[in-house]
């Protein structure tokens, strides 16, 4: 085994060695992004332990055990188990629950089946992203917006209007991009994390005997003594970590450097102290125990504070949107989701993207969780059960990871993952049983969209099936032309082709009815591959086929968008000079039907055909010009 694949691999190339000034603005930007989710949580984790529907007394022993419980998270899930191990898992710098899955598929296994088990896991937690970007915004933002009630009772019947109201507004705005505000983003998040951690250390200050928690046993005396009321209020303790994830996955934007300084001399101090602050202020004045984030707050900097409560959790709602939209993205890379419009709203930031049905759905979902839920403590029930799951299956898939592809022996990676799923199991179960108070919610999502894309990727596979037994192979097709060449006539062509290994439909029935074949003709297949971008030098593969053809194989990464211009401009390096203002290009358009007895079963069958009707057209999504394409009918049965 060479020593790439024995042992993980060091910093994503974002993160290679920049200079101070670029790593201080890379970490200034992970600030931003990274970081508002897990930033905005003291509103409302120290709350739910005392005052959700799990709520314990507020004693002094039940402070410090709280208090010691989200410490040792804290330092155990983020610190430890992502920042130190879990972040080194990344692909060609990418991190991400899809990305460590794809670590895994070129891997060799004893059984196929293991394989597309442990892809089917990592499928699921990606999917699970879909019910966080629903659940994120609503409960965030809302948590904020109850400062209002705060500043007087009055402002308490406007609370969740003024929540659907500022989330409608974040909605309609993903179109126009945050290019020009994302630089707020990071100035911002730096403000409020500095706020947080003042207004705790006032009253550490205080009452200096609440840094008591620090030591472990405070927790387990807190667990042994409430027993099963103690294991109930893990789902609520677990809020302080529930930006964990966000952490891997925006690693390739940032690189793990930045990530990991910003954490350490900022993110994770500024969070203890105002936890341990509100903790303080709980063992003077245990009453206060409805709002105790914002009972920090002097009552003349409340409505400052309230804004910039309102701003952090915006972005970090912004994170979370953005996050489902990349994942959609990747999606339909990896074939599991059907082509849309992907409009990107930065001309400089790659993944400043947007896509129209996946924000109106989660704009829609957000809006309804305000509406049916009223609170966000009512909210934070079906808040953790996303998170948890995502990472009890991160720390599976890292098992494996560790012992494929880096060698560990299975001492190394088992004692590590033991104690992984020893912090997750409890966090995990403490979230499930919520699962009649609305933790069921985020699991129906993620399954809905676990289905969505299985149906998807098995329908284009049985497509495919029947497209060969329809096709010739290539070898063939090329003894055919040599045996009764075809009319030819000047001009280049293009024919888009779903393998390298057999000729288009569109090609055959362009050749049956025309009877003409153009001078130049390039047979272009797209292939994903299982990293998350591919080198210019090694994205296009050319074959001189004989006879004017060419095969074509253009290699993408699973976060690239593949554009004919580009493929064009790399073709030309390699010889092969197509003028895309005069080239024809042949797609093949799927007719489809449903048979008698569909594989897939009647009713995936018909939610195929819904989604392949409604499907982006190759011709836009390859971004061919306008009215330089042809499509041809290939008559198909599922």
């Amino acid at each position: 085994m060479n020593n790439s694949a024995a042992v993980p691999s060091s910093e994503s190339p974002a993160a290679v060695a920049p200079g101070a000034g670029k790593l201080s603005k890379l970490t200034l930007a992970a600030l931003g992004v990274v970081f508002g989710d897990i930033g905005t949580s003291p509103l409302y984790a120290i709350r739910e332990c005392f005052h959700g529907d799990y709520a314990i007394a507020v004693t002094p022993a039940n402070v410090l055990g709280v208090l010691s419980l989200m410490f040792w998270a804290l330092l155990l899930i983020v610190t430890v188990k992502y920042l130190s191990f879990i972040m080194r898992a990344d692909n060609d710098g990418e991190g991400g629950v899809l990305a460590l899955a794809a670590l895994l598929k070129t891997r060799d296994f004893r059984t196929r089946n293991v394989q597309w088990i442990l892809m089917g896991f990592g499928l699921f937690a990606a999917c699970l992203l879909y019910g966080d970007g629903m659940i994120t915004p609503a409960i965030s933002v809302l948590s904020a917006v109850e400062g209002l009630g705060i500043i007087t009772p009055l402002f308490n019947p406007y609370i969740v209007p003024a929540t659907i109201l500022i989330l409608t507004g974040l909605f309609l705005l993903q179109k126009h991009g945050t290019a020009m505000v994302g630089g707020l983003f990071g100035p911002v998040i730096l403000v409020w994390f500095c706020v947080i951690g003042v207004l705790g250390t006032v009253q550490i200050v205080r009452y200096p005997q609440v840094l008591a928690a620090v030591f472990p046993w405070h927790g387990l005396a807190f667990l042994l003594h409430n027993r099963l009321d103690g294991f109930f209020v893990l789902g609520a303790v677990f809020l302080v970590a529930t930006g964990a994830e966000a952490l891997y996955a925006d690693m390739g934007h940032f690189g793990k450097r930045p990530i990991r300084i910003i954490w350490i001399i900022l993110v994770l101090p500024m969070l203890l102290l105002n936890y341990f602050g509100q903790g303080a202020l709980l063992l003077a004045r245990p009453e206060l125990s409805l709002h105790p984030f914002y009972a920090l707050v002097p009552r003349w900097a409340m409505i400052p504070v309230l804004v910039l409560a309102t701003m952090a959790t915006i972005i970090a709602s912004q994170a979370v949107i953005t996050g489902a939209f990349s994942l959609t993205s990747q999606a339909i890379q990896l074939g599991y989701l059907p082509r849309l419009k992907i409009t990107h709203t930065s001309s400089s930031q790659i993944g400043q993207i947007y896509l129209a049905p996946v924000n109106w759905l989660l704009m829609l979902c957000t809006i309804g969780l305000v509406l049916g839920f009223q609170s966000s403590g009512k909210l934070a029930a079906a808040y953790g059960v996303a998170v948890t799951s995502t990472m009890l299956i991160t720390t599976t898939l890292f098992y494996f990871v560790a012992r494929k592809r880096w060698g560990w022996s299975r001492l190394l990676s088992g004692s590590l993952t033991a104690l992984f799923y020893l912090v997750d199991l409890p966090f995990f179960l403490a979230n499930i049983i919520k699962i009649m108070h609305g933790a069921w919610f985020p699991l129906a999502i993620a399954g809905l969209f676990f289905i969505v894309m299985l149906t998807w990727k098995q329908g284009r596979e049985q497509l495919a099936e029947q497209l060969k037994g329809v096709t010739p192979p290539l070898e063939e097709f090329m003894a055919m032309l040599r045996k009764d060449p075809p009319l030819r006539v000047n001009g280049q062509a293009v024919f888009l082709s779903g393998s390298h290994k057999s000729v288009p439909a569109s090609l055959l029935h362009n050749l049956k009815h025309n009877k003409v074949l153009h001078s130049e003709v390039a047979l272009l297949h797209f292939r994903t591959e299982e990293i998350p971008r591919v080198s210019n030098f090694e994205k296009v593969e050319v074959e001189n086929l004989g006879n004017g053809l060419h095969l074509v194989i253009v290699h993408t990464g699973f976060m690239e968008e593949p554009k004919i211009a580009t493929i064009f401009a790399l073709l030309r390096d390699k010889g092969l000079d197509f003028k895309l203002e005069n080239t024809s290009f042949y797609l093949g358009r799927e007719r489809l039907t449903v048979g008698p007895h569909p594989a897939m079963g009647r009713w995936r069958a018909n939610l195929f055909l819904f989604m392949a009707r409604n499907a982006m057209d190759a011709a836009a999504f390859f971004d061919v010009p306008k009215g330089r394409s042809i499509e041809i009918g290939v008559p198909l049965q599922l």
